[in-house]
C-alpha cells in the first residue's frame, strides 16, 4: 500500500460500495492520502508481524502486490529478497484466513519469456517459459498463490501485467527513456507493449470485485519499439551492436538509468502479449494506449516548480 501502484489502489478500493474494511502493509508509507484505510509499516523480514496483521484482519479478499521489480526500488539481488519474503509471509497468512474468498496477485508478461524467432502476442493459456530473472520470480509467485488458493478452497486471480509506467513508477524502462540519450538494438528493434499505472489500478479493484479465479494479460493496445519511443521523446538514438552492450549497461548505470536483465530482454525481443480477454474477464479496458502512455512518460515534468504564495502573512509557518 506504499508504493505508486499500491497506493493508487488503495484509493480507489476506499472507494467501492462492495469494500467494508481495508488494511495495508508496506516498507514505505503510503504515497497519497488515505481516509479509512489501516496502514501498518512493517519490513518484509518480519514475517511474524505480517501474519498476525493479516489472520487477526481475516479479509475476504488479499490484494498481493508486494513485488519489487528489479532496478526500480531495490538491486536485482534485493528485489528478489524482498519479494520473496513478502510473498511467503502473505499468501502464508492467507492460508491461515476462515473468511477468505479469493487472492489476487500481481504478475507479469515476463512470464512467457522472450520471443525467440518473431514477436508474438501470448494468451492466458500459453505455457510459462520465463526466460529472465525477474520472470522466473513472477512465475513463482503464481505457483505458490495457485498452492495456496488450491488448499484454502478460493479463486486466484494472476494479474500478468505489461511494463507499468505512471509519473510516479520506479520503473527501469521509464527512467530509461527518459533520458537524452536512449540506446537500443539496431539489429532486433522489436515491437512491445506497456501499461498505464492507472489502467492497472483499475484492473486490480476489478479483480478483485469480481473474485478472478483465472489469469489475465492486463495490456494496453498497439505497440511500439524503443527506437519508435526514442522518437517520440524527441530523444538521441544511440544505436548499438552485439559486445557494446557491456559497455552501455555500464554507462547507462553510471547515468542513474541501469538496464537490468527483463529490460535488456524488452529491447532485444520485444515484449507483447494478447490482452483481448481484459473486457470479457474484468469488465473494463486500458483507457491509454502504448503510444500514448510513452508520450505521457516523456511530458512528465522532471522538476515541479511551485510558486510561492505571496499572498501569506509574514512570518507566518505551514
Amino acid at each position: 500500500m506504499g508504493g505508486d501502484l499500491g497506493s493508487r489502489v488503495a484509493t480507489l478500493l476506499e472507494a467501492e460500495a462492495w469494500v467494508g474494511s481495508l488494511v495495508g502493509i508496506d516498507v514505505d508509507p503510503p504515497r497519497r492520502r488515505l481516509r479509512r484505510a489501516e496502514f501498518h509499516l512493517i519490513p518484509t523480514h518480519e514475517r511474524d508481524r505480517m501474519v498476525d496483521v493479516i489472520t487477526e484482519f481475516n479479509p475476504h479478499v488479499v490484494v498481493h502486490l508486494s513485488v519489487w521489480e528489479p532496478e526500480s526500488r531495490a538491486s536485482p539481488r534485493s528485489a528478489k529478497t524482498y519479494t520473496a519474503q513478502a510473498t511467503t509471509a502473505i499468501l502464508g497468512a492467507a492460508a491461515e484466513c476462515r473468511a477468505l474468498e479469493a487472492i489476487v496477485h500481481r504478475s507479469g508478461t515476463e512470464v512467457y519469456g522472450r520471443a525467440r524467432w518473431a514477436p508474438t502476442r501470448p494468451d492466458e493459456a500459453t505455457r510459462l517459459d520465463p526466460t529472465c530473472e525477474f520472470g522466473r520470480t513472477l512465475a513463482s509467485i503464481e505457483v505458490t498463490a495457485a498452492a495456496v488458493a488450491k488448499r484454502a478452497g478460493v479463486a486466484v486471480g494472476a494479474m500478468r501485467l505489461a511494463p507499468v509506467l505512471g509519473p510516479h513508477v520506479p520503473s527501469p524502462l521509464g527512467r530509461l527513456l527518459r533520458q537524452p540519450m536512449v540506446p537500443f538494438s539496431a539489429l532486433a528493434d522489436s515491437p512491445y507493449a506497456v501499461i498505464e499505472d492507472i489502467d492497472a489500478a483499475r484492473a486490480f479493484v476489478a479483480a478483485a470485485a469480481r473474485r478472478l479465479d483465472e489469469p489475465v494479460n492486463v495490456v494496453a493496445p498497439q505497440a511500439v519499439t524503443m527506437l519508435q519511443a526514442i522518437l517520440r521523446g524527441r530523444r538521441i538514438p544511440w544505436p548499438i551492436v552485439g559486445p557494446e552492450w557491456v559497455l552501455t549497461r555500464q554507462i547507462c548505470k553510471i547515468l542513474g538509468a541501469p538496464i537490468p536483465d527483463h529490460v535488456l530482454e524488452l529491447m532485444h525481443r520485444g515484449r507483447l502479449a494478447d490482452g483481448s480477454r481484459i473486457e470479457e474477464l474484468l469488465g473494463i479496458t486500458p483507457l491509454a494506449s502504448t503510444p500514448e502512455v510513452i508520450d505521457r512518460l516523456h511530458a512528465w515534468e522532471s522538476v515541479v516548480r511551485i510558486v510561492p504564495d505571496r499572498s501569506a502573512v509574514p512570518g507566518s509557518v505551514a
